[in-house]
């Protein structure tokens, strides 16, 4: 399949989570068209409504059929079936763009689909997700860890640019390294920022993530300054 003379492509999103229509919702923003988003639960359908409205529901075959580049927004323990079981009904196209979401794996997890021609990516945005519009600005200071066999990669890095973040390339095999730096920032703010919350209402402060909110920002951003600094002493 080929992109239109400008560039612009037709996307299909698997997967109405909260990254999936976020996502879908930048690129069309970037100028390419949605052709479709895969979706089971009524949460997940009202969400892919309120991010990409107008968007067809289709089924995950339908989807890989009509799309040039293929969005798998699905979470990590489901994408190895999901991408082997789509080969094994010869639903991938040659010359087809399959980008992944998941952090823990690069292009690797896509073989079955690279074996059938399609042109395989993996694309992880660093940052939380909520599922709504709250993104589209968050996605803006994000980064994304993109991996890519060499020749495709600047296409990696130019959608990610279209979708108004920041690249930047991890190879293959240090991906699990990347998640797990990812998660653990992610679990321990999570975790130390509810913990804090929940001590300051048991004392009587009404709106503690309010309170907390310019503590926790300014904290985090001398620990990130220190850590592109080189310097360990934080705090």
């Amino acid at each position: 399949m080929s992109a239109d003379r400008d560039g612009r492509l037709g996307i299909g999103i698997v997967g109405a989570g909260r990254v999936g229509p976020v996502l879908g919702a930048s690129l069309g923003g970037a100028g390419h068209a949605i052709v479709g988003i895969s979706a089971v639960s009524q949460s997940s359908r009202d969400r892919a409504e309120a991010m990409l409205p107008g968007v067809p529901v289709l089924t995950v075959p339908e989807i890989v059929e009509r799309s040039e580049l293929v969005l798998l927004a699905v979470p990590p323990d489901q994408l190895p079936e999901l991408v082997a079981g789509l080969a094994a009904t010869g639903a991938w196209q040659p010359g087809q763009l399959v980008v992944h979401t998941a952090a823990e794996y690069g292009v690797g997890v896509l073989a079955p689909a690279l074996s059938a021609g399609a042109i395989p990516l993996a694309i992880h945005p660093a940052m939380a997700f909520t599922g709504t519009s709250i993104d589209l600005a968050r996605l803006r200071d994000a980064w994304c860890a993109v991996t890519a066999p060499g020749p495709v990669l600047l296409i990696g890095q130019a959608l990610v640019v279209e979708m108004g973040a920041e690249p930047v390339v991890i190879a293959e095999a240090d991906r699990p390294a990347y998640a797990e730096a990812i998660g653990a920032a992610s679990e321990f703010s999570s975790a130390v920022v509810g913990q804090s919350v929940e001590r300051l209402r048991a004392i009587g402060v009404e709106r503690p993530g309010r309170m907390l909110g310019p503590l926790v920002r300014s904290a985090v951003e001398n620990a990130l300054d220190a850590g592109d600094a080189g310097d360990p002493a934080v705090g």
